[in-house]
């Protein structure tokens, strides 16, 4: 689940498995925004490991310094040692080993722990907002550009100088050269999250729920959320317009409000068409405790639904071969092709939109060839590649 900040997607997530759980399921509501309010949402004390909700539900918070010491642990020490070395107190050394964007990796890492260990039927996840759930999406490419090209010569030319430095070393900066440990935890991590990454992909076990409201705003970064998720291969299944303000609220204060809900509501579903929309009311409580949850869990699904299944298998990537000549396809709706840039580098090609950007390793197929022309076609970006065109 994820949508722009304040929208209701924790409400959404929450009420969702509590319906899960309803059919069956057993189930794992986990949240990975690192402003958690998904305990507040159940109305009771969650932490970081799975606390049972309800019968067959779960919920759990993540804490990312816990998940940091029990998967980064010899890394942040060796950090430490350096910072101390270079003349910061234990406090300050401690404090700056926790890289940026950790806790977005360790979300990443839980979730393919999770997976792995099979537990739960389903797992929901209430992600951070938009911006910093793609930016989570994208560490999956980022990290495998970097390990390629940066870490894995480094690593090995480590391996190989270890031995003849590490007596001179530490006398003479003050710490030691990282060892075994240190050097494969970076690279092992890459591995969880490459595996993790086909699983986010595949459009047959995993989706993204879009939450909205039916304002200007908020629809706009729902369209470009939509746009990127595609751009990153990662379908969206279901739409949920929430907050629509009730036909039986007559108080003139909110006339215009209706008015401007009336129009966004219909923009939704023609800019999101084919996808499925569900709508929910602005209720006139909290969405706060599980009678409330409750309330939504009634309003957003029929009494036999099961919110597990995937509504709608959207196709974000696809290579389409003509004769001799070969499309690749991508899903970018709403996206003018004038904010697209494209550049081919080796067999990989850069797909950027705005200051998101993501490196498509091409297909055999395509590796050897130069796109020849590029156009937006019933919001497919389709890229023409074709063997005279070979470099």
């Amino acid at each position: 689940m994820t949508g722009k900040g304040g929208v209701g997607k924790t409400s959404v997530a929450a009420a969702t498995g509590l319906k899960c759980a309803e059919q069956g399921h057993k189930t794992l509501v986990l949240s990975t925004d690192p402003a958690h309010s998904l305990a507040d949402s159940f109305d009771r004390e969650l932490g970081h490991e799975p606390q049972k909700i309800t019968e067959n539900l779960w919920g759990a918070e993540l804490d990312a310094l816990m998940e940091l010491e029990g998967n980064w642990g010899a890394v942040k020490r060796y950090i430490s040692e350096v910072l101390q070395a270079r003349g910061l107190d234990g406090v300050q050394a401690e404090e700056l080993a926790i890289l940026p964007g950790m806790d977005e990796i360790f979300g990443l890492v839980r979730m393919k722990r999770h997976y792995d260990e099979g537990d739960y039927d389903v797992l929901i996840i209430d992600s951070a907002p938009t911006g910093t759930a793609l930016r989570l999406l994208s560490l999956p490419e980022v990290g495998g550009w970097y390990m390629r090209r940066f870490y894995k010569p480094f690593q090995n030319m480590s391996a190989a100088l270890r031995p003849l430095f590490q007596p001179i070393f530490k006398p003479i900066a003050g710490f030691s050269l990282p060892t075994n440990e240190v050097m494969d935890a970076p690279y092992e991590f890459y591995e969880q999250i490459e595996a993790l990454e086909k699983v986010l992909t595949d459009n047959t076990q995993t989706s993204v729920r879009l939450i909205t409201n039916p304002e200007k705003m908020v629809l706009k970064e729902s369209l470009r959320a939509h746009a990127y998720l595609s751009l990153y291969n990662v379908s969206t299944d279901l739409i949920v317009a929430n907050r629509i303000i009730p036909d039986q609220v007559t108080d003139p204060f909110f006339k215009k409000w209706k008015e401007n809900q009336s129009i966004y509501k219909k923009e939704i579903y023609d800019n999101f068409h084919p996808l499925p929309v569900k709508e929910a009311p602005l209720f006139s409580e909290e969405m706060c405790g599980m009678q409330a949850l409750e309330r939504l869990k009634d309003t957003l699904f029929e009494t036999d639904e099961d919110p597990s299944q995937v509504y709608y298998k959207e196709n974000t990537i696809k290579v389409v071969q003509k004769d001799n000549c070969y499309s690749l396809e991508l899903y970018l709706p709403g996206i003018p092709k004038e904010q697209i840039k494209l550049n081919k580098t080796g067999d990989e090609l850069n797909v950027r939109i705005g200051n998101h950007r993501r490196n498509l390793v091409l297909p055999q197929a395509l590796a050897a060839l130069s796109p020849s022309s590029a156009k937006m076609e019933e919001d497919y970006l389709k890229i023409q590649f074709s063997s005279t065109n070979a470099g």
